[in-house]
């Protein structure tokens, strides 16, 4: 129990120290009202983790988190393999594989070089 409280509040310790550094790093207070908004709400994050943790929240965030990253995964991929499909390059590649199996078979592994004059 202090192992987990020790090291939340380290956790807290060492996103303020980098907070603090991107604070001072950061060029004119525009971007810095940016930068402080973002960190607030990552604060507020780590602020309530042990309460997620105890009332199980947070295994139930993670498994929503996954979910939607396995959805967007999956629909990335069938769109590439459509736009695959659509290309003509996947006829390009099978011809091109044909051409260099035929190649390989005919024992073409010869190259000829015309004449190569140095100099003059």
């Amino acid at each position: 129990m202090f192992q987990q409280i020790y090291k939340w509040i380290q956790n807290i310790t060492v996103y303020l120290i980098i907070t603090a550094a991107v604070m001072h790093a950061v060029p004119g207070k525009d971007y810095g009202k940016y930068v402080r908004f973002f960190s607030g709400l990552i604060l507020i994050l780590l602020l309530a983790t042990p309460l997620l943790n105890l009332t199980g929240m947070n295994e139930k965030f993670e498994t929503l988190y996954r979910n939607n990253e396995y959805k967007l995964e999956k629909q990335e991929i069938e769109s590439v393999e459509e736009l695959y499909k659509d290309s003509a390059l996947s006829d390009y590649l099978q011809s091109e594989e044909e051409t260099e199996q035929d190649s390989m078979k005919e024992g073409n592994s010869r190259i000829e070089v015309g004449e190569i004059e140095i100099g003059q």
